[in-house]
């Protein structure tokens, strides 16, 4: 086992009208960028099982599908 810092990205977005212009692409490229040079080992995210144009983006960045868990949360 090895501990490494890993970033998390929560809510990342992309407004209606600014899709398809390579923000997305922008915005993910620009965080491996600065967690690399701050040392971070990965990067992490989540999105709907349904939002295949943003699981298109990732695979394409070369993200790779987390195929061992599935993820779970309890609204309190």
């Amino acid at each position: 086992m090895r501990l490494v810092r890993t970033w998390l990205l929560n809510d990342l977005f992309v407004a209606p009208a600014a899709r398809g212009g390579g923000v997305g692409r922008a915005l993910l490229q620009a965080a491996a960028a600065q967690a690399r040079v701050r040392g971070a080992a990965s990067l992490s995210l989540s999105t709907a099982l349904d939002n295949a144009p943003a699981q298109a983006l990732y695979e394409s960045l070369g993200w790779v599908r987390d195929t061992r868990f599935c993820e779970y949360g309890l609204t309190l």
